[in-house]
């Protein structure tokens, strides 16, 4: 896997060179998770280290400074950028305890952003990650997200975020609660932050209870759903064949409160 650095001047390229070479050697260690455990066969042709502004309006015009296209890793490794974006999709709402974990933001969070991209390149996904698709891309982000915050994280930071996010799905619930999370499709990174991150927040709570409470912890079975689900036509929605409620996050949410 290449690394290529696309900086505009040498003094970026300086500034984030070391946090970016920290980022890669952990990602090293992740890897071979994936390989031994989650199928993991091929890597992507590059990780391409970035600046917010390159990332998001010169080499894409995706609102997340962190994706995959055409096989190649895109993401920046400046975390006050992070910090500064993590705020902005607040949208301006009074929540103490969020924002001082979004202005904390941490090194180790943002390595599972860098896992998380990887972890699409796992052969357990069914789909083509670039497909014009709304029927699971919901469980591919959350399970993405799952597997490197479970992976990358300690306890306490992974149920730091389960509860950040559980917050945040609770504050914008009324505002974009109205879409089922099997329509968290391509067309689902065309609007505001918030309401781009809204579908990523209840995809990982909702993977995390399907894992945790239905399945006991066993992440394989929820995979050999997921597939049966496919063997079968997918006839259903894939919350439906999970047999979720994809517009009621309360129980979920609850049930993250209650295990803390």
């Amino acid at each position: 896997m290449k690394h290529i650095y696309a900086f505009e001047n040498n003094l970026e390229y300086e500034k984030y060179k070391h946090i970016a070479a920290d980022l890669m050697e952990r990602l090293t260690e992740y890897q071979k998770v994936l390989e031994r455990n989650y199928s993991l066969t091929s890597m992507p042709k590059a990780i391409v280290w970035t600046t917010e502004e390159l990332a998001t309006s010169v080499f894409s015009t995706v609102a997340i400074p962190a994706y995959t296209s055409k096989d190649i890793i895109y993401i920046t490794p400046d975390l006050d950028a992070w910090r500064k974006l993590f705020m902005e999709q607040l949208d301006g709402l009074d929540i103490p305890q969020v924002q001082h974990f979004f202005e904390n933001y941490s090194e180790n969070m943002l390595f599972t952003i860098l896992a998380h991209e990887l972890t699409h390149h796992s052969d357990l996904f069914l789909d083509e990650f670039a497909d014009e698709r709304e029927d699971s891309i919901w469980f591919e982000e959350g399970m993405c997200d799952y597997l490197a915050r479970k992976t990358c994280l300690n306890k306490s930071e992974f149920l730091e975020i389960a509860l950040i996010e559980s917050e945040l799905v609770e504050a914008f619930q009324d505002k974009y609660g109205d879409r089922t999370l099997d329509e968290f499709g391509i067309g689902s990174y065309q609007g505001c932050l918030s309401r781009i991150m809204f579908d990523y927040w209840r995809s990982f709570l909702t993977v995390k209870f399907l894992v945790e409470e239905v399945a006991s912890n066993n992440i394989m079975k929820i995979f050999e759903q997921y597939h049966n689900w496919d063997k079968e036509g997918r006839k259903v929605p894939l919350t439906t064949y999970f047999g979720i409620d994809s517009l009621n996050m309360k129980p979920i949410i609850d049930n993250i409160r209650i295990t803390r």
